[in-house]
C-alpha cells in the first residue's frame, strides 16, 4: 500500500491521521497508557469500557476510569449497559466529563458482562441494541460509535444486517472485531465480514482484530476496505505500532522494530506515569502486566518477569530493569 491512497478517518468534527487508532480494553487503556500511547504518536485514544449503571450512581472506581483531565483531543469514552434510559444518561456524564466520542460497547465477551445482557450478548437481541444506540445518540450532541464483533456465533453472524440500521438511528462510525463472541480470542479473525459490512453502510468502518504488527494494518486496510484500523492487542507493550505507523504515513519508510534497550526505556518511562498517578503500591502492581508485554520476546524475559513479579516496590523494579538493560548493552568492539 502506497501513502498516497490513506486518507483521515473522519467522524462527526474529527479528523483522525493516520487512520490508526487503539482499541478500548479493560485493564489495559488507563490513563498512563493512554499517555505511553499519546507520546507514541496514536492518534485516537479510548478508556477502558464503562458500565453505565456505576456511572449513573458516582461509583468512584468507575469515576476514576473516566477521569480524561489533561488528556490530548480526540479521545473516545466506552460504555457498557443493557437498558437504553440507563445507557442515555450515562452518556450525558460522559458527555459532561469531556469525551470527544462516545462508543457503545457490542462486542465484549466477558461471561460476567453476557450474564447481564450487556457487551456482546446483544447481538442476540439486535432490536435492544438498535434501540440502545438511538436512545444514545438523542441523548448527547457529541459522536456517537459501536464497537461490536462480527456475530454471537458462526451461525450467527450479524454485523452485516445490523450495520445499516445502527447508522439509520444516527451511529457515525461502526468498529468491527472480525470474531464472533463464542471465539473470544481463539481462531482467527474473519476480515471478510468486516469488508462486507464496509459495503453495507456509508460511515466508517473501522476493522479490528489480528493485526500484530504494521503490515497486518496495511492488510487490513487494503483487504477491508476499512476507514481506518483499530489495534488491541498488538499494541500492548508495543505502543511503537503506532509511532512506527505515522512514520511510514508521513515518510513512505517504515522504522524498525524497538530494541530490547529501548522497550525497557519505554517500560521505565510508563512505570513513572503508573506510580505518579496511582501511587506506589496499586502502580508497581498494575504495571506487571504491562512489563510481562514490554519484555515478550526478549532473551531472559521469563526469569526477569519472575524476579520483577517479587519485587517489592518501584525501586527494586526499576533496579532489576536497568541492571538487565546494561547487560543486554551491546558492548563496543575492542580495537
Amino acid at each position: 500500500m502506497k501513502t498516497k491512497g490513506l486518507a483521515p478517518l473522519r467522524i462527526g468534527p474529527w479528523s483522525v491521521f493516520p487512520p490508526f487508532v487503539a482499541a478500548p480494553m479493560a485493564g489495559v487503556t488507563d490513563k498512563p497508557f493512554r499517555a505511553v500511547l499519546k507520546d507514541h504518536r496514536c492518534p485516537l485514544v479510548y478508556t477502558e469500557m464503562i458500565s453505565d449503571k456505576a456511572l449513573t450512581y458516582a461509583n468512584r472506581n468507575t469515576m476514576e476510569l473516566l477521569d480524561i483531565t489533561g488528556e490530548p483531543r480526540p479521545i473516545a469514552v466506552q460504555i457498557f449497559g443493557s437498558e437504553p434510559a440507563v445507557m442515555a444518561e450515562a452518556a450525558r456524564i460522559v458527555e459532561a466529563a469531556g469525551a470527544s466520542l462516545i462508543d457503545i460497547n457490542m462486542g465484549c465477551p466477558a461471561p460476567k458482562i453476557v450474564r447481564n445482557g450487556e457487551g456482546s450478548c446483544l447481538l442476540k437481541t439486535p432490536d435492544l441494541a438498535v434501540e440502545i444506540a438511538e436512545s444514545v445518540v438523542r441523548a448527547v450532541q457529541v459522536p456517537v460509535t459501536v464497537k461490536m464483533r462480527i456475530g454471537w456465533s458462526s451461525g450467527r453472524i450479524v454485523a452485516p444486517e445490523l450495520a445499516p440500521r445502527l447508522e439509520a438511528v444516527g451511529v457515525q462510525a461502526l468498529t468491527v472485531h472480525g470474531r464472533t463472541r463464542e471465539m473470544f480470542y481463539s481462531g482467527q479473525a474473519d476480515w471478510s465480514v468486516i469488508a462486507e459490512t464496509v459495503g453495507r453502510v456509508s460511515i466508517p468502518v473501522i476493522g479490528n482484530g489480528d493485526v500484530w504488527e504494521p503490515d497486518d494494518a496495511l492488510r487490513m486496510l487494503v483487504e477491508t476496505g476499512c476507514a481506518a484500523v483499530m489495534i488491541g492487542r498488538g499494541c500492548m507493550g508495543n505502543p511503537w505500532i503506532f509511532s512506527r505507523l505515522v512514520r511510514w504515513a508521513e515518510t513512505g519508510e517504515m522504522p524498525p522494530p524497538p530494541s530490547p534497550e529501548e522497550r525497557i526505556n519505554q517500560a521505565l518511562l510508563h512505570l513513572e506515569h503508573i506510580v505518579a498517578l496511582k501511587g506506589e503500591d496499586r502502580g508497581v502492581r498494575e504495571m506487571r502486566g504491562h512489563l510481562s508485554w514490554y519484555l515478550k520476546g526478549i532473551r531472559g524475559a521469563s526469569r526477569l518477569r519472575a524476579e520483577i513479579n517479587q519485587a517489592p516496590d518501584r525501586e527494586s523494579v526499576v533496579r532489576l530493569l536497568t541492571d538487565y538493560r546494561e547487560q543486554a548493552r551491546p558492548t563496543p568492539d575492542m580495537p
